[in-house]
């Protein structure tokens, strides 16, 4: 209508309307004028309503009408800001969508960086790595519930699963995969205690991205990362026949850190502002790949000699671990007759390592250096399988009834 494309009310328009037909009614036609002299002050004819030199103090009910329209022009710029803001947000979604998109180049970019320029991601130090992570974390959390967790809860089989797949699964597909490709025993233990070791934090961004159950794969990278404590010495001594001790008051404390109070503080922020959530929501997938490809970055920065020296049997045998693991656990999971959301839940948690860990581990456990490479190796594959797998799953999104 066209008071709806000039911004005016209803109420508004209307009474503009009436105004003129008032004015229209009383402009009697040339017969009908009295042939008297007008008196000289009427000379001329008050402007009309709609003239351009039409001053409120020329109607009766002045005040009320200049009420009304300046209410009008409000209501009009009101609308003209709040337009202009919707499609600011609509074209930042859409530039959102399609930078979330290309995560896998993003990625691969930010290793190749980290490898040939070490130095740009320097500054990234151990302390500002924790807080990116922690901010990460944060993003998470602003999406999440507690009724999203109590309905995780409800079925406590898939963490279970999720729980074996990380410390039997993988553990035994490694040491499958470094005897197929005849790995020296040094690189064949790294592959080993990679394997052993939690689920990436990682993977909780990627399930962000492919807009997968985030709940689902927080709780397991929870557990899984506070099994680490008894498992990764456990399976290391199976496999590997030496123990590797773990910390786990240190361990328990970087879980806090990192994972448990960052996400509990975003649930709280979601619970208490909601509104305000809403304004920065379709913000938080650009700040997490921002984050990630810092953090890719640094990890590779760090490891870029080992990474380099590094032969293409082992750049295979990693990259066929993590791309293994995701679909073996989704197609386990969706054979087992879990809905599809919650089957790349699954491969995408069981595709990501927490590399950075393992390499550390590596580090302080073992005197051969060659047993890290592995894990250094891993930082680039964990993350471009885990971010290919999200922007898959974001291009070819579950279906409603699921």
């Amino acid at each position: 209508m066209p008071s709806r494309r000039l911004g005016l009310r209803p109420t508004h328009a209307a009474l503009l309307l009436l105004l003129a037909v008032a004015e229209a009614l009383l402009a009697r036609p040339a017969s009908l004028r009295s042939t008297a002299p007008r008196h000289p002050h009427a000379r001329h004819r008050a402007p009309s309503l709609f003239s351009p030199r039409m001053e409120p103090h020329h109607l009766p009910n002045a005040p009320l009408l200049q009420r009304a329209l300046e209410t009008t022009s409000r209501g009009a710029n009101a609308r003209l800001s709040e337009a202009a803001g919707g499609s600011f947000m609509a074209s930042f979604r859409k530039a959102s969508s399609a930078f979330c998109n290309l995560l896998p180049l993003w990625t691969v970019l930010t290793a190749c960086i980290g490898l040939l320029k070490p130095q740009v991601f320097l500054c990234v130090s151990t302390k500002y790595f924790t807080g990116l992570i922690g901010i990460l974390m944060l993003c998470m959390g602003i999406t999440l519930s507690l009724d999203d967790f109590r309905r995780v809860l409800t079925r406590p089989a898939i963490t279970l699963l999720g729980f074996v797949g990380c410390y039997g699964l993988l553990p035994a597909l490694a040491l499958a995969i470094s005897k197929a490709l005849a790995l020296s025993p040094s690189l064949s233990a790294g592959l080993v205690l990679l394997s052993a070791i939690n689920g990436a934090q990682a993977s909780n961004l990627c399930n962000f991205i492919a807009k997968g159950d985030v709940a689902l794969s927080v709780l397991m990278t929870t557990c899984q990362t506070v099994g680490a404590i008894v498992m990764t010495p456990l399976v290391a001594k199976v496999l590997l026949g030496t123990v590797v001790p773990v910390n786990a008051q240190a361990v328990a404390l970087s879980t806090a850190q990192v994972v448990i109070v960052p996400i509990s503080a975003g649930m709280a922020i979601n619970a208490n502002f909601p509104g305000f959530v809403e304004r920065i929501l379709p913000f938080a997938p650009v700040v997490g790949i921002i984050i990630t490809c810092l953090l890719v970055g640094s990890a590779v920065a760090g490891s870029a000699a080992a990474i380099l020296a590094s032969g293409l049997t082992l750049q295979a045998a990693c990259a066929l671990l993590h791309f293994a693991g995701g679909a073996i656990g989704y197609m386990g999971v969706k054979s087992a007759k879990y809905t599809e959301k919650e089957a790349r839940t699954f491969g995408i948690q069981l595709a990501t390592k927490s590399s950075a860990f393992g390499y550390l581990l590596a580090k302080l456990h073992f005197a051969d250096p060659l047993v890290r490479v592995p894990s250094a190796v891993s930082i680039v594959w964990m993350t471009l399988v885990g971010s290919t797998l999200a922007v898959i799953s974001r291009f070819n999104p579950p279906a409603a009834e699921e």
